[in-house]
C-alpha cells in the first residue's frame, strides 16, 4: 500500500524559510510524478509544485516561481519542497501527492489538478506571520 509522509511544516515570519519532506513507500514510482499542493481555510486545494520522478521535468505554479523549488532523492523515495521568501499568502496545509503519469513524454504541466493524483499524504500545516 501506497503511504506519504509529509514533514517540515512550521510557523515561521514572512520572508523566511522552510523545508518540506514527503516520504513515499509502498512500491516504485518511476512511471508517476509527485506534486505539491496546498489548502488554506475557505479555499479549495490548489496546485503547487510538480515533478517527474524520473527525470528532471517540473512545473510551478506562478506565485511561487522563483521562491520554491521541488527537489527529489529518488535513493531516498522522497520529495522536497524548498520554500523561501515565505509571504503571509502562503500560509496553508501542504499535502504531497503521488499520481501515474500514463505516459513517459507526458508534460508535467498538464499535471496540476488533484483529480491526477491517486495518493495523499496527511499535510502538514505552515503558517507565515507578518
Amino acid at each position: 500500500q501506497v503511504q506519504l509522509v509529509e514533514s517540515g511544516g512550521g510557523l515561521v515570519q514572512a520572508g523566511g524559510s522552510l523545508r518540506l519532506s514527503c516520504a513515499a513507500s509502498g512500491r516504485t514510482f518511476s512511471r508517476d510524478a509527485m506534486g505539491w499542493f496546498r489548502q488554506a481555510p475557505g479555499k479549495e486545494r490548489e496546485f503547487v509544485a510538480n515533478i517527474k520522478w524520473s527525470g528532471s521535468s517540473t512545473y510551478y505554479v506562478d506565485s511561487v516561481k522563483g521562491r520554491f523549488t521541488i527537489s527529489r532523492d529518488n535513493a531516498k523515495n522522497s520529495v522536497y519542497l524548498q520554500m523561501n521568501s515565505l509571504k503571509p499568502e502562503d500560509t496553508a496545509v501542504y499535502y504531497c501527492a503521488i499520481g501515474p503519469l500514463g505516459n513517459p513524454w507526458r508534460s508535467i504541466a498538464t499535471m496540476t489538478s488533484p483529480h491526477d493524483y491517486d495518493y495523499w499524504g496527511q499535510g502538514t500545516q505552515v503558517t507565515v506571520s507578518s
